[in-house]
């Protein structure tokens, strides 16, 4: 969804709020796609801070579905999102006032929502995702989910320290 802000950019001084309702259905991430299932508008406060450049001011609470890191059953995950950017207008010419941000999230006096959201997502998403905090995770061997019992593989994993004595076992051996 693009947002007209050229009113803004040419009017010193004035502020604007409004909500901005959510279009994007799927976050696409490193080669996932996370569905997004419940999505809060957006509210943004726009405030021209001088001719062509604005500051934006935003926040919003997304649901998506993703995989715990450990057992990868599917999760809710809210996620808040609270931001500040500036935006200058593509008519400003001023090497300190023109952000490479700026690029990504607008066209032209139109803001892209879209983008902005993907971008806050990018930058706000969880570092790793459990089901619950004492997700047991999934069987090395047989890949059984932990959390619904023992599989009852042998899980015992010899010390590697010990390897060298196990080899001086194994070589005197009677065969």
């Amino acid at each position: 969804m693009l947002m007209n802000l050229s009113e803004i950019f040419t009017s010193p001084g004035k502020i604007t709020e409004a909500d901005v309702s959510v279009e994007m259905k799927v976050f696409k991430c490193r080669g996932e796609k996370f569905p997004i299932v419940e999505a809060k508008p957006i509210h943004l406060v726009l405030s021209n801070e001088d001719v062509g450049k604005i500051m934006m001011q935003g926040n919003t609470e997304l649901t998506l579905t993703m995989n715990c890191d450990r057992c990868l059953q599917e999760v809710p995950v809210k996620i808040k999102l609270n931001f500040t950017r500036n935006v200058t207008s593509p008519d400003v010419t001023d090497s300190e006032s023109t952000e490479e941000d700026d690029r990504d999230i607008m066209q032209g006096y139109q803001l892209d929502v879209e983008a902005l959201i993907y971008n806050e997502l990018l930058m706000n998403q969880p570092e790793k995702v459990l089901c619950k905090p004492g997700c047991k995770g999934i069987c090395k061997q047989c890949g059984k989910n932990l959390n619904d019992g023992d599989c009852g593989c042998d899980t015992f994993v010899p010390d590697p320290r010990m390897a060298v004595l196990q080899d001086i076992f194994n070589a005197n051996k009677e065969v």
